[in-house]
């Protein structure tokens, strides 16, 4: 992996996240021709993109990937969700530092170190970025096949991921760890970026507030410019329905998960998730908290290991 820019310093991101420092532009274009069009001068006569413009995200995506992670063939249909690469690489670094809490303080490394992905999407980008920063290997699940065979091109198009990332498709979508976790598994971790809202109303004004605070202007045309796909954005209960039904079968594989986590995005719904999981018996429970810009995050994660379990956890990456 390598850092591409040194300048202003992005003190809000992770210390290991390799996206801290202003877009280098030209050593991006260098390596993705495609962004030279989206690129334009701010007020401060500095270079960016327009980031309520999906083609400009996915663009500015195909250049991080090539420069910083050597992933060369990456793309994604249109109108599905378009991630921000700095804010995913944070989510996968402070699962490194959960995991070393677990390893005496080491960051487990290694394709032995496996993951579980919930809703990967079309992008693939948490697996990409965690086997390449510590080697990880994943199986990433979704409940849209479309997702999971763009998942698969870009598997097939990037050789070093083959063996390293495994999809598997939900086929009952009311369910998340049902099908998947089978008795045999074993997890160092699960991560998740949960469909925000309730309903496709509610998407799309979020989605407008977005796009208005970043033009500064005021649309009122429902334009999912970020992407998304209904089950990206979306599902009955929103966040905390997906939160809560995820909880619940956490449950039923106490000892096949050394951490489950995921993010939340409403700091309101931290108070009803501490419960839920206190009802449940969790042991442990952190929650992370994450920034990116002004976009305020946090990543809750729990176990029902005991202390002396989780450190007896076999990472097995000798």
């Amino acid at each position: 992996m390598k850092k591409i820019n040194t300048t202003t310093e992005k003190t809000d991101l992770h210390p290991k996240n390799l996206h801290r420092f202003r877009y280098d532009f030209a050593a991006l274009i260098n390596v993705c021709q495609e962004l030279q069009q989206f690129i334009s001068l701010n007020e401060h006569q500095l270079e960016t993109i327009d980031f309520s413009n999906p083609d400009a995200v996915k663009a500015l995506n195909k250049a991080l990937l090539i420069a910083t992670y050597e992933i060369h063939n990456w793309d994604i249909p249109a109108n599905y969700l378009c991630p921000s690469i700095p804010g995913r690489a944070d989510y996968i670094h402070y699962i490194a530092d959960l995991l070393a809490n677990s390893n005496n303080g080491t960051v487990p490394q290694g394709e032995t170190i496996l993951g579980l992905d919930i809703g990967i999407g079309a992008n693939c980008i948490y697996p990409i970025i965690g086997n390449v920063s510590y080697g990880w290997s994943f199986v990433g699940t979704d409940t849209d096949e479309n997702a999971l065979q763009n998942c698969k091109k870009i598997i097939a198009d990037n050789p070093k991921l083959m063996e390293a990332i495994s999809l598997q498709l939900q086929t009952e979508p009311r369910y998340i760890f049902k099908n998947i976790m089978l008795p045999e598994d074993r997890f160092a971790f699960t991560i998740c970026n949960p469909p925000f809202h309730n309903s496709p109303e509610e998407a799309a004004k979020s989605a407008l507030r977005k796009i208005n605070a970043l033009e500064n202007s005021k649309i009122t045309k429902p334009v999912l410019n970020f992407g998304g796909q209904n089950n990206e954005l979306w599902c009955k209960g929103g966040e905390m329905g997906f939160i809560t039904q995820m909880i619940y079968e956490s449950v039923k594989y106490p000892l096949q998960c050394l951490w489950f986590t995921t993010l939340v995005s409403k700091k309101d719904n931290l108070k009803t998730i501490y419960k839920l999981l206190n009802k449940v018996g969790a042991v442990t429970i952190k929650i992370i908290d994450m920034a990116q810009g002004q976009k305020i995050s946090r990543v809750v994660a729990w176990t029902f290991l005991s202390e002396t379990q989780q450190k007896d956890w076999k990472f097995n990456t000798e």
